[in-house]
């Protein structure tokens, strides 16, 4: 199993974090010196044509300007597109090839919580999805093929985007840096940096790791969401004992103080982290099916290996002396801190050890409905992996 990174090329992970993460670009060559592609190009367009599979082809030249077709695809439609200037996207690929889920390991220098997917970039040659920014933060591995990029500008809200397209391509990208990659090589990109990308040559792969980051919006709305579930039509405003206005229409500092107090006695340390862990942990592709909870104890039936489904999250947070909130598919759970640290610090485990951790009742519980609901699984398992691959 591949142990985090510890240098992106000539600087060390702390370095990075510190000049680059979120604030900009850095080309890492031979990130991964003798990296080769898990996946063929046949591989990825069999993948194309499985429903479970978020696929997209993008044609610069197609029924119109860059032309965004959605599958799953069929043979077909694979056999009638044209010899160059097409691509085809893959969206969460480590949810079902092994080699890339253990390719996220390299990764773990950032919090498992922040990771989306993996999304993996076929093209032929001048294949390319169009200038464009991101509002996430990515690493571009190149795994087969060469593939020319250009970087740009800042991109912000007020940037101009080509009319008439699917696709948010910039209709003016300004490049003012440019790189050819190889295999092993790796570029990574900051949220809102535009950049262009364009395959050299046929059978050209990038794997895009891209990284979770919601919104302000997002946040303020699930915040509100979760404080409106815990009120009532009989909690209103109340200004009893006031003092006479001085100015009918004036708004005195006590009443705007005492919306203030509403908004901090509901949007705290406590429950903005239990927001945090719970939608942090949602899972891309939801499957309310997965909520189910167990009616029978499987904790002697387990196998003695184990290992976090590839499209599972966890995350933790204490919430007392030994305790801890766990967090996963954004749902929370109490636990003892023990058991919550050894879940998330590796992905692979011995179900002797974690069963010497869950000493109390609540503990095993949460391990019965990890296993359950599927967010453990038996790695030897034929068809446990038949179903990661569907």
């Amino acid at each position: 199993m591949p142990a985090p990174l510890t240098r992106l090329g000539d600087i060390d992970i702390n370095t990075f974090l510190r000049d680059y993460w979120q604030q900009k670009p850095l080309l890492i060559r031979q990130a991964f010196p003798g990296f080769e592609s898990p996946l063929e190009p046949d591989e990825l367009a069999g993948l194309a044509l499985e429903e479970e599979i978020e696929s997209r082809i993008i044609l610069e030249q197609g029924k119109t300007p860059w032309e965004l077709r959605c599958g799953p695809f069929s043979e077909a439609d694979f056999s009638e597109l044209p010899e160059s200037n097409w691509t085809l996207l893959l969206q969460a690929v480590d949810h079902y090839i092994p080699e890339l889920t253990a390719l996220l390991e390299s990764f773990r220098f950032l919090p498992d919580w922040r990771l989306d997917d993996i999304m993996v970039s076929y093209a032929v040659n001048g294949g390319s999805v169009g200038p464009h920014f991101d509002q996430y933060d990515v690493f571009l591995l190149q795994g087969a093929g060469e593939r020319h990029w250009q970087l740009g500008q800042l991109c912000g809200p007020d940037s101009a985007l080509l009319p008439d397209t699917q696709l948010s391509i910039l209709s003016d990208f300004q490049a003012e840096a440019e790189y050819v990659l190889q295999p092993g090589d790796m570029l990574y990109l900051p949220p809102r940096l535009a950049h262009w990308g364009t395959a050299l040559d046929d059978d050209c792969i990038t794997y895009s790791i891209g990284f979770r980051a919601p919104s302000h919006s997002e946040i303020l709305e699930g915040l509100i969401q979760d404080s409106l579930q815990q009120l009532t039509e009989f909690e209103r405003f109340n200004d009893g004992g006031r003092d006479a206005p001085v100015n009918p229409g004036l708004l005195d500092n006590d009443a705007i103080e005492q919306v203030l107090e509403l908004w901090r006695s509901h949007i705290n340390r406590e429950s903005a982290g239990d927001w945090l862990g719970r939608h942090m942990t949602r899972p891309k592709y939801s499957d309310d099916s997965a909520l189910t909870e167990p009616e029978d104890d499987y904790l002697n039936e387990l196998p003695q290996q184990l290992q976090k489904h590839p499209a599972s999250r966890f995350a933790w947070l204490p919430s007392g002396t030994d305790q801890a909130r766990f967090f996963v598919a954004g749902t929370s759970h109490d636990c003892s801190t023990q058991l919550a640290t050894a879940l998330c610090a590796e992905h692979h485990y011995q179900i002797d050890a974690l069963l010497a951790l869950a000493t109390s009742e609540t503990d095993r519980c949460l391990l019965n409905l990890l296993w359950f609901q599927g967010h453990l699984e038996d790695p030897d398992d034929e068809e446990a992996l038949e179903d990661d691959e569907a």
